[in-house]
């Protein structure tokens, strides 16, 4: 349940039929959210197949129509379509007349404000950018997990209690985000989970590609250390070889990349970049150390595919290279 104090009666928005328009995975969710606070889906529209099937799942017996109609219908319009769909899709709904006086728009995306929707103010809309900070599935669950889930909130002052009443009745914690401010919240948040995505989708290629009949066991529980350990320490968090400038493991494990994943090369580097600037400002890295591991990273990334040029023993290129038997650089 949301820890967020519930607004007083007189902040709560008054039952309020849901419109939904774009039934992708965000809009449904939403509504259902909204109908268990009391409030009454209407009408939604999606075009494709899948959308119609999430539109069924998530909100059963509400029936299908257009954008127009939608709006005809509803006091409280969700607009849940992709970032670059939702300009035009505002001007379109505003020029043909479609919104109403007094009608509640709220938008989803992270990348906008409520900026977006001056069309439809001008034409008497209340604007809102209610945006969950959530992934989404499109199933039952995604509703469940809208429990304490933050939301970025973004709406001229008079509307900002509504606003945040709405949050709350959905199960969301409101977090207030300047429209000035809205593109870099949503790169922080593309970076943070997108990428995530990515990253462990990679280590578990790799881990298959080492024999590991189950990485998503062996990452489980390291990846879940790891996430609360950054989240409760930040930089402190930190670990690896990275963090403790060992630049002969860093390379070999450059040079292994090359020969098993090479589309993973240029990602580890960067990543590995940006953890030694960070493990040096915290004072987790030595700069004695920084200078070879930062070498390494540099020369990473102009090796040859082949791995060509490396020690047969700590596979670092020879201006760094550190060989097993602790023998100084350059040697072989």
């Amino acid at each position: 349940m949301s820890t967020s104090p519930q607004p007083e009666p007189k902040d709560r928005p008054a039952r309020l039929g849901v419109g939904v328009v774009g039934a992708g995975r965000v809009g449904p969710a939403l509504a259902a959210a909204l109908q268990l606070a009391g409030h009454r889906p209407v009408a939604v529209s999606g075009v494709s197949d899948a959308s119609r099937r999430r539109a069924a799942l998530l909100l059963p017996d509400v029936p299908l129509m257009s954008p127009a109609q939608v709006l005809e219908r509803a006091d409280l319009v969700l607009l849940t379509v992709p970032d670059d769909t939702l300009p035009g899709l505002v001007e379109g709904l505003a020029e043909t007349g479609a919104v109403r006086p007094g009608q509640l728009l709220v938008h989803t995306s992270g990348r906008y404000g409520a900026r977006v929707l001056d069309p439809a103010l001008r034409a008497g809309a209340l604007p809102l950018a209610l945006h969950p900070a959530m992934t989404f599935t499109g199933t039952p669950v995604d509703v469940q997990r809208l429990a304490g889930c933050s939301f970025g909130v973004t709406a001229p002052e008079e509307l900002r209690l509504a606003a945040e009443a709405l949050v709350i009745e959905m199960g969301g914690e409101p977090e207030w985000i300047s429209e000035e401010s809205r593109p870099l919240y949503h790169a922080a948040l593309a970076l943070g989970a997108n990428h995530l995505v990515t990253l462990v989708a990679e280590s578990m290629d790799l881990l298959r590609a080492a024999g590991v009949e189950a990485p998503d066991r062996m990452l489980g529980p390291l990846l879940g250390a790891a996430l609360d350990n950054a989240l409760r320490s930040g930089d402190a968090a930190l670990t690896g070889p990275v963090a403790r400038g060992d630049a002969g493991t860093v390379a070999a494990h450059v040079a292994e990349l090359r020969k098993h994943a090479p589309q993973t090369v240029a990602g580890y580097l960067a990543m590995a970049r940006a953890t030694a600037d960070r493990a040096l400002a915290h004072g987790l890295l030595k700069p004695e150390l920084a200078e070879d591991l930062l070498g390494v990273l540099a020369d990473g990334a102009t090796l040859p595919a082949d791995g060509s040029d490396r020690c047969p023993s700590c596979c670092a290129p020879p201006t760094t290279c550190t060989r097993a038997d602790g023998a100084s650089a350059g040697s072989w």
